[in-house]
C-alpha cells in the first residue's frame, strides 16, 4: 500500500484529508461524494481517523476510492487492461509452431507463464509483523467503517476472503462484505452461488469447522482478483500472476492452514462453525438499495496480524456511479476473450454502471442464422456470473460502439419489435430485491440484430399526451417522451400508484397511435427528467415475468416499487441515501466539494 500511495502521489491521483473524520458515516460519505466527480475524482487518504462514539483515535490511515477512475485502474494494473485481454486471446488461440522462429516465440510465451503459479514462502510475511491471538484479538482496533445510517453495524468492504475446499485441493479468494458483531466475530456474506459457499457446504456435510483467512490491503491487484468471475475451483492468485508477471508470494496464516499474500496490511484469521448461522445486515449495497437481514455464517476470529505501519483499505457502495464501475470495467475487458470461448461470434459486450452490472448487459454479435441471438441469450444466462444478468440486449456488428449510448439507443429503438422480446426465468443475484422470490426471477432478452418494418407513431407534445393519459389514469403526475426521433419513442410516466400498473397499461390501449414503449415509476423519489437515475431505478425494480406487458406494438414496463397492491410478499428495501446532517457538517467544514448539479443528478 505504501508503494501504491507513492504511485498515486506521483500521478496526482491522491487527495489527502487531514481533518479529523469519523469512521461512522463521515469518511464513507466523503468517498461516496468523491467518486461522483467527473472521471471518478481522486483516491482519498484519510490521515486523522477517529471513532467519536468510543473516543478512539486510530494510528493507521484509511484509503478509499483506490480504483475510482480508468486512469488509476490501469496504474494499479501496471499496464493496459486491453493488453491483458490481448494476451489471454493469444494464449487461447495458441497453435502448434510450424517453424523454428515460432517455436522460439512459443517458448518465450510459455516461459512467461511460470510466474502464474503462487509461491509459498517458508518464512513469515510482512503482514505478520504484529500478531494478536485469542484474548488479545479485538476487531474494533481496526478503523472499520459504518457507511449508511441504516446499516446493521460496521462492515469490512475490501476484504480478500481466502478459503479452501475440505480436501485442501482447491483454493479461492473472494470479496464478500464482513459485518463486525463484536470484538471477535465477523459475519460472512458469501452468497449461495459463490465458491466459498460451496466449500462451506463441504465442511458442513463433514461436520467440521471451516478455516477462513481475510486479507486487507497489500497489492491492489489482490483485491481486484478477489472479484474476478473465474470458474469454480480456479485460484484467483493464478490470475494475479498472469496480470503482474510475477508469482504471488504467499505465507501460511498463524492459526489456520490457509496461505495469504505476504504483503497485505492486515490478516484476520478464524474458524466457522458450520452449524451456526447469525443474522447479517441490513447493508446499503451497490444496487443502491439496502439488502435485508438474512442468516449467514459467522467467523470466530482466532488471530489478527498486521504490518508495522498498515493502511486500511475500504470502499463505499450505494447508488451509481461507484468505484466498482472501474473495477468492473477491468473485469469486463479482461474476461471478454474467455466469454468468447463459448460464443465465438460474440464481438463485444458492456455492462452500464447504472444497470449495476447484473441488471443490464449490452452485447454485439455476428448473427449467422435465425434465432442466433436467442441462442446467445441462453448461453449468457448459463455462463458463470453472467447467469445473474436480468436484462440482455443483442445487436449486430453494424451497431454503434456499445458505450456510445445516444447512438446505440437510437439504433435499438429503430429496430425494435415487441415480437423480438424473449422472457424466461433463471437464477438471480442474491442482492436482487424485485422478483417474487429470492434467487430466482424473470429474465428479459431483446433481439435487435435485425431491422423491423414498424411505422413510427404520431407524436404529441408531452403536455398533450399527459392530458390524454390522465383522462383514463388520473393517478399519473407527469410524462416525458424520449427518443422521439425513433420508431419507438420511450414515454416515462411518474405515478401515484393506487392500483396495479398492468391495469393502468391496459387503459392506454386507445392511445396506441401515440405510444410505443412506456415505463412507469413512482412519483416519490424519482425525477423523470433524469435518464441516468431512471434507468437505474427501472432495471432494479422489474421482474420481466411480472412487469413487462405487450399489447400490439405497445410495450409497458412497471418500474414502480412493489407493494401489497401487486401482491408482493417479500419486504421491499429502502433506497441508500446520505444522512443530511452529515453532509451539512462536511459542507460547513469546507471538505465536501461536489458540484451541486452532480449532487442532484446522482440523487445523493
Amino acid at each position: 500500500m505504501q508503494t501504491t500511495i507513492k504511485l498515486l502521489k506521483k500521478h496526482d491521483e491522491l487527495r489527502i484529508i487531514e481533518d479529523e473524520l469519523d469512521i461512522y458515516l463521515e469518511i464513507p460519505h466523503m468517498a461516496y461524494m468523491e467518486v461522483k466527480k467527473t472521471d471518478g475524482g481522486k483516491a482519498i487518504l484519510f490521515t486523522n481517523v477517529v471513532d467519536k462514539k468510543s473516543g478512539k483515535k486510530f494510528d493507521e490511515p484509511v484509503l478509499m476510492n483506490l480504483f475510482g477512475s480508468y486512469k488509476r485502474t490501469e496504474l494499479l494494473f501496471g499496464r493496459s487492461v486491453e493488453g491483458v485481454a490481448d494476451e489471454i486471446t493469444n494464449l487461447l488461440h495458441m497453435k502448434p509452431p510450424g517453424s523454428l522462429g515460432e517455436k522460439v516465440s512459443m517458448l518465450g510465451d510459455l516461459f512467461a507463464l511460470k510466474s502464474v503459479f503462487p509461491k509459498r514462502l517458508k518464512k513469515r510475511g510482512e503482514c505478520q509483523s504484529i500478531i494478536k491471538v485469542e484474548g488479545d484479538v479485538n476487531l474494533y482496533d481496526l478503523p472499520t467503517l459504518t457507511t449508511w445510517e441504516g446499516d446493521g453495524g460496521p462492515f469490512i468492504t475490501m476484504g480478500q476472503v481466502y478459503t479452501q475446499s475440505l480436501d485442501g485441493e482447491m483454493q479461492n479468494v473472494g470479496m464478500y462484505r464482513l459485518q463486525i458483531y463484536d470484538k471477535n466475530h465477523l459475519g460472512l456474506h458469501w452468497q449461495v452461488h459463490k465458491d466459498a459457499s460451496h466449500f462451506f457446504d463441504q465442511y458442513a456435510k463433514a461436520g467440521k469447522k471451516m478455516p477462513v483467512s481475510i486479507g486487507i490491503g497489500g497489492d491492489p491487484l489482490y483485491t481486484w482478483c478477489a472479484t474476478a468471475p473465474l470458474p469454480y475451483g480456479v485460484n484467483e492468485m493464478l490470475l494475479y500472476g498472469f496480470v503482474k508477471k510475477q508469482n504471488a508470494q504467499m505465507v501460511k496464516s498463524i492459526t489456520t492452514p490457509l496461505y495469504v499474500p505476504h504483503d497485505v496490511d492486515y490478516v484476520i484469521e478464524g474458524w466457522v462453525d458450520c452449524e451456526k448461522l447469525v443474522v447479517e445486515g441490513p447493508f446499503g449495497d451497490h444496487t443502491g438499495y439496502y439488502t435485508l437481514e438474512e442468516p449467514y455464517p459467522v467467523l470466530e476470529v482466532s488471530a489478527i496480524t498486521t504490518k508495522k505501519k498498515p493502511t486500511f483499505l475500504a470502499t463505499v457502495v450505494g447508488k451509481p456511479p461507484l468505484e466498482d464501475k472501474y473495477m468492473g470495467w477491468g473485469t469486463e475487458r479482461i474476461f471478454l476473450p474467455l466469454l468468447k470461448t463459448n460464443a465465438s461470434d460474440l464481438l463485444d459486450y458492456h455492462m452500464p454502471e447504472n444497470g449495476v452490472f447484473h441488471n443490464l448487459v449490452l452485447a454485439k454479435m455476428k448473427p449467422l442464422y435465425k434465432g442466433h441471438a436467442k441462442q446467445f441469450m441462453h448461453l449468457f444466462w448459463g455462463s458463470g456470473q453472467m447467469s445473474f444478468v436480468k436484462h440482455a440486449i443483442f445487436l449486430d456488428e453494424e451497431a454503434p460502439r456499445l458505450t456510445n449510448y445516444e447512438s446505440l439507443v437510437t439504433y435499438i429503438l429503430n429496430r425494435f419489435d415487441p415480437k423480438r422480446l424473449f422472457i424466461t426465468e433463471g437464477i438471480n443475484d442474491a442482492l436482487d430485491h424485485s422478483s417474487p422470490e429470492s434467487l430466482v426471477g424473470g429474465k428479459l432478452g431483446i433481439d435487435a440484430t435485425a431491422a423491423n418494418v414498424v411505422e413510427a407513431p404520431t407524436l404529441l407534445s408531452d403536455e398533450e399526451l399527459l392530458l390524454k393519459i390522465q383522462e383514463n389514469i388520473p393517478e399519473v403526475r407527469a410524462v416525458v417522451q424520449y427518443m422521439r426521433h425513433t420508431k419507438n419513442p420511450i414515454t416515462l410516466i411518474s405515478i401515484n400508484k393506487t392500483r396495479r400498473i398492468k391495469d393502468c397499461f391496459e387503459e392506454l390501449s386507445l392511445l396506441a397511435p401515440y405510444i410505443r414503449v412506456v415505463a412507469f415509476v413512482d412519483e416519490d423519489k424519482n425525477d423523470i427528467n433524469n435518464t441516468y437515475m431512471s434507468l437505474w431505478r427501472v432495471t432494479n425494480n422489474i421482474d420481466a415475468q411480472r412487469d413487462i406487458f405487450v399489447s400490439g406494438l405497445m410495450v409497458g414496463i412497471d418500474g414502480t416499487n412493489k407493494t401489497e397492491i401487486d401482491n408482493f410478499q417479500r419486504e421491499w428495501p429502502g433506497d441508500v441515501e446520505c444522512t443530511p446532517s452529515v453532509v451539512k457538517s462536511l459542507k460547513d467544514r469546507g471538505i465536501w466539494d461536489l458540484d451541486p448539479e452532480l449532487e442532484k443528478s446522482y440523487q445523493l
